[in-house]
């Protein structure tokens, strides 16, 4: 799986045998340093692949760009100052459309996003919730209960890293009437396998996603709820639970919000009218 995973030697211990060598796998990790134009706009820790996918969704997220025709092309190039250094792979340099501004101060991050946090680094309380340009009140889209259930098993079957690392979030989307699998993305940060989900919609242009449903690995936090908002996504569904901030953000956005999605049963905690009779 190239640089997704890496192997690692571990001393393998269990009551009553004696301990032995073996080689495991782990979910790699590196930064990734996102720039528009030559100039720094944030890092993100995130697994290798799919990178163009993962900026372009972040800028979706973001709210700098809504429309395919905005991201114009992306290009991994060398270190600090670029000036010959080598390719590491995780420098990405962004050109947007001239009839796209770039992005603000209140964009920047000031430090390093954490695989763990989608959101660090936000220099105001006031810039954590950004303003979505599509209105999810709108869509009318519903789904049955009974292809709901499937979803995280379907999702936890296309995991092919999650199997040999255990160290994997995923998100899918699903669409909404069909049930057709359209994308799976995986990530050592959930917010990071939103996004690859988003960028790839965004590259094909697909936004806003009308119709479908975003499935996730874990819980349901504010800011994958607030990605789905700003991506037009109608329903999220997550295996854990949702936050209080999440339930808020769901409900003023007009989000289906779905949590403990496990077996024949599930909470619906916002959004209750699309989700069809059982």
């Amino acid at each position: 799986m190239g640089r997704i995973t890496a192997r690692w030697p571990v001393t393998k211990v269990r009551i009553g045998h004696e301990p032995r060598r073996r080689p495991d796998r782990l979910a790699v990790e590196e930064p990734l340093e996102i720039r528009i134009g030559g100039r720094p706009l944030a890092v993100t820790m995130r697994t290798p692949g799919t990178d163009v996918e993962l900026a372009a969704g972040f800028l979706v997220s973001e709210g700098v760009i809504t429309r395919a025709e905005q991201f114009r092309a992306a290009i991994h190039c060398g270190g600090p100052g670029t000036g010959g250094t080598e390719n590491t792979y995780n420098v990405l340099d962004i050109a947007l459309s001239a009839d796209t501004p770039p992005p603000g101060p209140a964009t920047a991050r000031d430090f390093l996003t954490t695989s763990a946090c989608g959101i660090c680094g936000k220099t105001s309380i006031d810039a954590v919730e950004t303003s979505s340009a599509f209105d999810l009140r709108g869509d009318e889209t519903t789904v049955r209960p009974s292809l709901l259930v499937e979803l995280p098993e379907r999702l936890r079957a296309g995991q092919r890293a999650f199997d040999s690392t255990g160290g994997l979030h995923a998100a899918a989307l699903f669409d909404a009437e069909s049930g057709e699998l359209l994308t799976l993305r995986e990530d050592v940060g959930r917010h990071n396998a939103v996004d690859k989900v988003i960028g790839w919609a965004l590259t094909r242009d697909r936004l806003p996603l009308r119709g479908t449903i975003l499935q996730v690995s874990g819980r349901a936090s504010f800011e994958l709820v607030q990605k789905a908002v700003m991506a037009g996504i109608p329903i999220l569904t997550a295996v854990s639970a949702p936050s209080s901030l999440a339930a808020e953000l769901a409900e003023r956005s007009g989000l289906t919000l779905i949590g403990f999605l496990r077996g024949d049963s599930m909470n619906v905690y916002t959004g209750a009218a699309r989700v069809a009779p059982a």
